[in-house]
């Protein structure tokens, strides 16, 4: 049974401000993709619209959907590994730790699932954490590395991406965690070029990319590997951007708009689904009769009401609602919950 007395938290790393930015950042992604899914609380659709008749139905297919999850995913495995290099200093059981963190996001991830909507995430998060991420700890760096571009590539060639890829990049974020890269980017001239250069190699190759993409019948069996493909490569700018803009004057505004939504993104993700819900029956008509001007709207609603309680809350405490309940069956002690004084919230 846990403590119920409030105990000591573990010493954290100097947090790495570019995680919350990129994580808020890809949450937003996520929810404009979602939005039509929840509304219809139906499965977690992949594609965009079939036929896409104006650039209002095109651009989600070329730049949100599967653009997003990659990011999340790949953020996750940085996450994981971050969390067991903090471990291993910490207990003797490190690995019990990371288990239990995953047992937990599992068991929400099945709620969420059964009781609101069958297009969550977190439960082939949990899944694939347990498949993958969990016995990697136990390989050297150099194999964590090619057994993640392994499982990337064989994802594409095999099966056209989509969820198949989520161990492979779960493997790719801890290699680079584990080669010192995710710490390199939080503040160094280096990681601008770095970013800078990524962003445009990821680019270059994204425009033919989603030029074949736009050129498929999504019917066409190799819809699902042009959609996939090009989906790695936008999110590769993504990701190369933000890690550029962070190493520049733009760091300040991206924290303000992006960190506190990121800090949060296990409250704000599964508070999505609920808010989405609420207001389908406001908005009237189906879900799939919205215009995307609709799911602009509906988005940026749930996106500033979630930005404007976010920074509200870490201003009195130290972490979201769910993070610190997670935090709590992760290390099996309560941390403390309340700032001692208010806190800045950038």
């Amino acid at each position: 049974m846990l403590p119920l007395h409030h105990a000591p938290s573990p010493q954290t790393p100097a947090r790495l401000h570019w995680l919350d930015v990129m994580r808020g950042f890809a949450l937003c992604g996520i929810l404009l993709a979602n939005v039509r899914p929840i509304a219809n609380a139906g499965e977690l659709v992949i594609a965009g619209d079939p036929a896409p008749v104006s650039f209002g139905q095109l651009w989600p297919g070329l730049f949100v959907d599967q653009r997003f999850y990659p990011i999340f995913s790949l953020l996750f495995g940085i996450g994981f590994a971050l969390l067991f290099g903090s471990a291993q200093t910490r207990t003797a059981r490190p690995r019990l730790v990371l288990l239990r963190r995953l047992l937990v996001l599992l068991a929400l991830g099945l709620v969420h699932m059964f009781l609101l909507w069958r297009g969550d995430v977190l439960t082939i998060y949990a899944v694939a954490g347990l498949v993958a991420l969990l016995p990697s700890t136990w390989l050297p760096r150099w194999a964590v590395a090619a057994l993640g571009a392994a499982v990337v590539v064989a994802s594409l060639a095999l099966s056209g991406g989509a969820f198949t890829l989520v161990p492979g990049l779960f493997l790719v974020g801890a290699a680079l965690v584990r080669y010192g890269l995710v710490e390199a980017a939080e503040r160094s001239p280096r990681a601008a070029v770095a970013g800078v250069t990524g962003a445009a190699a990821f680019a270059v190759a994204a425009v033919p990319l989603l030029v074949w993409q736009v050129s498929l019948d999504p019917a066409d069996p190799a819809f699902s590997r042009a959609f996939a493909l090009a989906g790695l490569a936008v999110a590769g700018v993504y990701v190369c951007a933000v890690v550029a803009l962070m190493n520049t004057g733009a760091r300040r505004v991206l924290e303000a708009v992006f960190a506190p939504l990121g800090r949060m993104a296990l409250t704000n993700y599964l508070s999505a689904t609920l808010i989405v819900l609420a207001v389908r029956p406001l908005v009237g008509g189906t879900a799939d009769q919205w215009g995307q001007g609709t799911v602009v709207v509906i988005a940026g609603a749930v996106l500033a009401a979630q930005w404007a309680w976010s920074r509200w809350w870490l201003g009195r405490y130290r972490q979201g609602p769910l993070e610190w309940l997670w935090r709590w069956a992760t290390w099996g002690h309560r941390p403390t919950f309340r700032r001692t004084a208010p806190a800045t919230t950038r």
